[in-house]
Parts: structure tokens; C-alpha cells; sequence
């Protein structure tokens, strides 16, 4: 009897190509899962909290808090959860931070200019962040491993700013929608922070804002489109009185509130009680 020698190769090829999409379907409800725990703030105006130096300070009454991804433990994230609060993970993204453990880790050659007012921080070339794509990536699993609800990428408006590179809106853009992915494959909500100019382009990457001095600046209105998306808007003032914003924050719909410059757990102004 004539046999085809190729059935068997054939047999085995079906069976690899089956369990090839076996895996891939699987890894897809996965990412749907992820994409379908993840925490979306729909626009409020209660009272939210922005400490980013000394021990957090958990009697703060507010709905959300928002910390430093490096220097509070997932105990501190827990002691939040328990207490019915949302815990917004601080990481930098788009500049260099010399005081960081991991700063070694990124090239020479994509570090910067100073950043204006922080000594210790330069900026960095996020049209190459494919070269130091590896501690970024490791920061948000970082904050996803402690157990946080989001994560507040910072420096992501580089376009505008003098950092030594020829960073264009364009290469913003990419960078800001790869930050935003790399939270969503780790189950974490992301907020862009400020890049207002651009907010209307990247609404649909981010599941909120946080926004800092837009009231001063007379900036909040591209933050808008966040608030007509269904999203949240976080703002803080630093050198605006209450009484110039607060009402002006509840109209758009914005959470805001007054802190110092140095993000201390107090003095802390909600414009609610």
C-alpha cells in the first residue's frame, strides 16, 4: 500500500499551529481581563491628595491619594486600600533622576539638560526610549507589584521645554502612547500629566489627568476633553488662593487642590470638605 510520508509532518504541524492559538487567544482574554480591571475615574470634584516627600500621612480625608511609587511600600498601598482610597503610583518617566536606584541603568547618551529648579534631575531623550525602555518598564511593574490603582508618569511634555534634544510633538506623542500601554499591560489606569497642548490627541490613551497649575495658567480648558471623555481631572495649585479657583474647578468639574511646592502631606486645601 502507498502511504504519504507527509501525513505525520502534517499532523504535527496542525497540532503546533492549535496550540499556537490556543496561547495566543489565551494571552488575548488576558489582556482584555487587565483592560477590564482597570481602575477609570469618572469626573468628580471631591477632595484628592498629592504628597510626594515624608511619611504619608493616611488621616488625610480623600478619596485618592497620590504617592511616590519608590519610597511607599505596598503596606502603606494596602493601609489606603483598606480605608477606601484610591493609591496613584509617582513615577518619572521623562527625565533623569540622580537620587534613584536605578540610574545607572540608563545611557549616558540620552541624559540632557538640568531640569529647571531640580538640580538633581535632567532631561531625558525620549525620542531614543527604546535605550532605557528596560527601567521604565521595571518602575511600572513596580507599582503594579505594590498593588497601586494608576500610575502618574511625570515628564512627559519634554517637547516643550529645553532639554537639550530636538524633541518634537510628534515623538511626544509616540512616547507618551507607549508610557500609557505599558500601565495597561500591567493592569494599572494611567494619567497624562499636563502636555495639555497635545491632551486632545491622547484622550484616548489615558484613563485620567493630573494637571498641575492650569487655573494660574489659564491652561484647564484643554483638559476638557477629558471630562467630556468621561474621565477625571486631578489639579493642584501651588501659589493660586482657593477663592480664585475652587469655584471655577467645581464648574468644569475638576478635582482640585492647593499645596506647596515641595508636596508635603500638609498644608492640604481641597476645595471640598
Amino acid at each position: 500500500m502507498h502511504t504519504n510520508r507527509f501525513l505525520p509532518q502534517v499532523a504535527v504541524a496542525s497540532l503546533l499551529l492549535a496550540a499556537l492559538l490556543l496561547i495566543v487567544g489565551c494571552s488575548g482574554d488576558s489582556t482584555i481581563s487587565a483592560e477590564a480591571s482597570i481602575w477609570k475615574p469618572k469626573p468628580t470634584t471631591a477632595a484628592w491628595q498629592f504628597q510626594l516627600q515624608g511619611k504619608i500621612d493616611t488621616s488625610i480625608d480623600a478619596d485618592v491619594y497620590e504617592v511616590d511609587g519608590f519610597d511607599v511600600d505596598r503596606k502603606t498601598v494596602k493601609k489606603l486600600h483598606s480605608q477606601g482610597r484610591k493609591v496613584i503610583c509617582y513615577i518619572d518617566v521623562g527625565s533623569w533622576e540622580r537620587y534613584r536606584s536605578d540610574r545607572s541603568q540608563f545611557p549616558k547618551s540620552v541624559i540632557g539638560k538640568k531640569y529647571d529648579g531640580y538640580p538633581n534631575e535632567r532631561w531625558l531623550d525620549i525620542r531614543k526610549f527604546r535605550k532605557f525602555a528596560k527601567p521604565l518598564k521595571a518602575r511600572v511593574a513596580m507599582c503594579a507589584r505594590k498593588g497601586f490603582d494608576g500610575v502618574e508618569p511625570d515628564n512627559i511634555a519634554g517637547w516643550e521645554n529645553d532639554t537639550g534634544f530636538p524633541i518634537k510633538a510628534k515623538h511626544q506623542i509616540r512616547f507618551n502612547r507607549w508610557i500609557a500601554r505599558q500601565a495597561h499591560r500591567r493592569g494599572l489606569s494611567i494619567a497624562l500629566k499636563n502636555d495639555g497642548r497635545q491632551a486632545k490627541k491622547l484622550v484616548r490613551n489615558f484613563d485620567f489627568a493630573v494637571v498641575e497649575q492650569c487655573f494660574q495658567y489659564n491652561e484647564c480648558g484643554q483638559f476638557r476633553p477629558f471630562v467630556r471623555a468621561g474621565k477625571a481631572v486631578f489639579s493642584v495649585e501651588y501659589e493660586t488662593k482657593k477663592s480664585k479657583f475652587c469655584g471655577r474647578a467645581k464648574k468644569i468639574r475638576f478635582a482640585a487642590i492647593g499645596k506647596e511646592y515641595d508636596l508635603y502631606a500638609r498644608p492640604f486645601r481641597p476645595c471640598v470638605k
